[in-house]
């Protein structure tokens, strides 16, 4: 026998022995009690809070202030916001003992 041969047995009586004894059991489904999970998993992760509790308030929006932007996006008038270095990003939160 060439080492082919052999190390081809070899790997064949080592998968045999990974063999699930019980192939009725399903056992990458965990068995028929659990047929249909996913699905149930599914429809779980839809349901919405209906009365949720947010740990920060609703910012206030106002409908003029919007129009106002969207006027000032439409006549190219948009108002430039002020530059921030990334050097600078953190010196004031450090200074004041934050992360």
């Amino acid at each position: 026998m060439n080492t082919k041969t052999v190390f081809a047995a070899v790997a064949l009586l080592s998968l045999a022995a990974c063999v699930e004894q019980d192939l009725k059991s399903m056992p990458y489904m965990g068995g028929p009690d659990n047929f249909g999970e996913a699905n149930k998993q599914t429809m779980a992760a839809q349901v919405i809070d209906p009365s949720p509790v947010y740990l920060n308030p609703v910012p206030v929006s106002s409908g003029e202030h919007a129009a106002q932007a969207v006027e000032r996006y439409r006549e190219d008038k948009v108002k430039q916001p002020d530059r921030v270095a990334t050097t600078d990003a953190g010196v004031e939160a450090e200074s004041r003992g934050g992360n």
